[in-house]
């Protein structure tokens, strides 16, 4: 069955991890996760050191995708943040996202430079522009199991009937999932479902906007997808700790019982089935042992 025919027919909710890696999507793979999503606001901060404001490129972005792809079989959901520009633009985002090994893209209807959605400070665009954007998506991508998240930031710039209106009417252009960034209360998080006839996502912030709601009671809402992105919290308050021992101890101190020992990593990063290739392509290799 198709992601397409999944979503008509299921009503469980899938849980979506962000990865800003390939490192952490081989990590996260192993789990077994529904989904793994390579956002805008991890790639930006993992591979620039720099904030999710519209700074990333498509093809900075794509090549992110195209190295989680290369390492994982789960599908995947890019960031398109607004779709680099106007309709056309779509259109070679839906190319290049499609050839990377997407499975899906979440585009927003900001006005660039854009922002993460749990920051002050955004502007959206005319309804109409975003419809537009939505045909390009839906025209030319080559299947329908390629799917499209229409993400709206209106709720904080123009409250939350504008938010409900257009996601109603993204839905009605084409868009397979809505999106709709950063509820500030339960009772939004409750009214939205039953106000938007399409399938829902819902996106974890840690201390950001949202009420972190347990997946379970998602369900029970009637999400369709729960978003947790939050992977570079975790992994810099992980480098600062290892960081941190080195620099007041000289050595790995306590911070040892938190790490991979030599051969964990290696079997992690695929060592064994290099050594599997060399075997069977080198037969009677001279190795070290």
């Amino acid at each position: 069955m198709g992601l397409k025919a999944d979503l008509r027919s299921g009503t469980s909710i899938a849980q979506v991890v962000s990865v800003n890696d390939a490192l952490a999507a081989r990590i996260a793979s192993r789990l077994d996760f529904d989904w793994l999503h390579v956002g805008g606001y991890n790639t930006s901060g993992s591979a620039f050191g720099m904030p999710d404001v519209g700074l990333l490129t498509l093809t900075e972005q794509a090549e992110a995708v195209r190295r989680v792809a290369a390492v994982v079989q789960a599908p995947i959901l890019a960031d398109g943040d607004d779709g680099y520009g106007n309709y056309l633009n779509v259109r070679r985002l839906v190319r290049e996202m499609q050839h990377a090994g997407a499975s899906a893209i979440h585009l927003e209807d900001q006005v660039l430079p854009k922002k993460c959605g749990h920051m002050r400070g955004k502007r959206v665009v005319p309804q109409a522009d975003f419809v537009a954007k939505i045909h390009a998506f839906v025209d030319t991508r080559t299947t329908e199991d390629f799917l499209l998240f229409a993400r709206t930031d209106a709720l904080a710039v123009e409250g939350f009937n504008e938010a409900v209106d257009r996601a109603n009417a993204y839905r009605e252009a084409g868009a397979d999932v809505i999106f709709i960034e950063a509820p500030t209360s339960l009772e939004q998080v409750e009214r939205l479902p039953r106000l938007i006839d399409a399938p829902l996502l819902y996106n974890w912030v840690f201390k950001g906007l949202s009420p972190l709601l347990p997946k379970a009671a998602l369900e029970r809402l009637g999400y369709r997808f729960l978003l947790q992105a939050d992977v570079l919290y975790a992994v810099s308050h992980a480098l600062r700790g290892y960081y941190a021992e080195l620099k007041q101890t000289g050595s790995y101190g306590a911070y040892a019982e938190r790490m991979l020992s030599f051969d964990e990593f290696n079997d992690l990063v695929g060592l064994p089935e290099i050594i599997a290739a060399e075997d069977r392509y080198e037969p009677g290799r001279r190795t070290d042992g």
